[in-house]
């Protein structure tokens, strides 16, 4: 557990307006933003719903909406998810390279935390309230959706 820097604080508030975005779409409300030295270069929320697409979660968006940066970013940024990261999102952030991943809560969903601070992570669990309530409330109004997206 680490604490919340007032940077971090306004990034996640970032993610969380990406998940409350991607709700408001008819989607997962799952945010993300891609912050490297202070700006955010990539922001995005689960759009699989919206685009019929198998992979684009919400971390996912925000690293192509990022588009290509060079290996040397990567390095110094810190990705921001409203939920813990899953498998194909924490295993793209170790293919970066991304040293840093603020997780705003992993209450409802959680991904291999253990194996990504193996591989050298700092995880930042913010356990946000805002982010909590947004995924029970969805989880309990569109379960099969929810099942969908986590592949139950």
């Amino acid at each position: 557990m680490g604490m919340l820097s007032d940077a971090d604080e306004k990034f996640l508030q970032e993610a969380i307006s990406e998940a409350e975005a991607g709700l408001a779409e008819g989607g997962i409300p799952i945010g993300s933003v891609l912050v490297v030295e202070g700006q955010i270069v990539g922001r995005g929320h689960n759009r699989r719903v919206q685009q019929g697409s198998a992979i684009l979660h919400a971390e996912m968006d925000a690293l192509e909406r990022a588009g290509r940066l060079k290996a040397e970013d990567y390095r110094r940024a810190t990705l921001y998810s409203t939920l813990s990261p899953c498998d194909m999102c924490s295993g793209t952030a170790l293919l970066y390279g991304i040293p840093r991943v603020v997780i705003g809560e992993n209450r409802t969903f959680q991904g291999p935390e253990a194996y990504v601070r193996s591989r050298g992570v700092e995880l930042v669990m913010a356990d946000d309230p805002r982010c909590r309530r947004l995924m029970e409330d969805f989880i309990a109004q569109r379960p099969e959706l929810w099942n969908e997206d986590i592949g139950v």
